[in-house]
């Protein structure tokens, strides 16, 4: 089995796992976190599709760090957003 060939694969099951956490979970910070697993596996099929023995074009590598980067970004934000989402519902809650 060559190493591209596993990273297709692992990719694959971590979308799905992802995926399929994504419809079950009810819960909004388990949807992130599913939605993150989600693009660790399409970072790796990207991975895996530029992978060649001996290649140098380092673009798809490039575009993937960058991926990574906004991943984070965006996490963050929508982090903040659920902690002010939990703050209000809890506020218009009587103690």
């Amino acid at each position: 089995m060559s190493v591209d060939s596993i990273y297709f694969i692992t990719g694959a099951i971590l979308f799905g796992m992802g995926f399929i956490a994504l419809v079950i979970r009810t819960n909004l910070l388990h949807r992130l976190l599913a939605v993150n697993i989600m693009g660790v596996g399409v970072f790796m099929w990207f991975i895996a599709g530029a992978y060649q023995h001996g290649a140098t074009d380092s673009v798809p590598h490039a575009l993937v760090l960058t991926g990574i980067v906004v991943a984070v970004s965006a996490t963050a934000f929508a982090l903040a957003l659920l902690l002010k989402i939990h703050l209000a519902e809890n506020k218009e809650r009587p103690s």
